[in-house]
């Protein structure tokens, strides 16, 4: 029953559509619960107490919070629909390698292109996001998705990737991402927002555009 499953996030947070993509993959029906994080319902707060923070699966009254812990928990209470993790030890072990890899390293690389003040600074952090995009490419060779052919728990975890990329490059107006040098990443993306589970979900992108911007502008004139 769909009530029994409820999210708490918003409209546009990458951590959030991952536990969204994954419900629509393994066909769980569920609730959205829409936050206003500039004003956190009392329920979020009771709910994540420890960080405050979206996203928040609630399953039968309970919550589990962290977008990659909620992950591994959907794919072991739903065990008989569509597998986000392999079986295999040391490929599951693998796989959660690479999904924190693309929390603890590729993010907050990119985003210090995004934040950082001034063409030459942005340049200049651009190296170390694209050495990071190399180790993600080199994992993909010989295969669609990173867990073969089809979504798994390492793709949820980079889709933020798919279509967030050409937004910052926008509104940076600075070039992050080359089709040429990654061709193998460039083919997951698009495999990645064709898939029907992936691609109803995708937020507008005119709204990523315009919130990118309000932040971009915020930290280009912070002290």
């Amino acid at each position: 029953m769909a009530d029994e499953v409820k999210i708490y996030r918003n409209w546009s947070s990458p951590y959030g559509l991952r536990i969204v993509w994954a419900l629509d993959i393994k066909g769980i029906e569920y609730e959205n619960i829409f936050e206003d994080l500039s004003q956190k319902s009392p329920q979020l707060l009771q709910y994540n107490p420890v960080h405050k923070k979206i996203p928040v699966l609630v399953h039968k009254g309970k919550p589990i919070c962290e977008s990659l812990v909620i992950l591994e928990y959907i794919d072991e209470t739903w065990k008989e629909t569509t597998p986000l993790l392999p079986k295999d030890p040391y490929e599951k072990a693998m796989a959660r390698f690479w999904a924190k890899f693309v929390d603890d390293k590729l993010l907050p690389s990119v985003w210090s292109v995004f934040t950082e003040k001034g063409y030459e600074a942005k340049k200049e952090a651009l190296v170390p996001a694209m050495q990071n995009l190399e180790f993600i490419e080199e994992q993909l060779k010989g295969k669609k998705f990173f867990g073969g052919e089809n979504i798994g728990y390492v793709d949820l975890a980079l889709g933020w990737i798919a279509y967030l990329l050409d937004v910052f490059e926008e509104v940076l107006n600075l070039k992050l991402f080359d089709a040429d040098k990654f061709p193998l990443l460039s083919g997951w993306m698009k495999n990645f927002c064709d898939a029907p589970a992936i691609k109803q979900h995708l937020p507008p992108r005119d709204k990523l555009v315009t919130k990118f911007q309000l932040f971009h502008e915020k930290f280009q004139t912070a002290n």
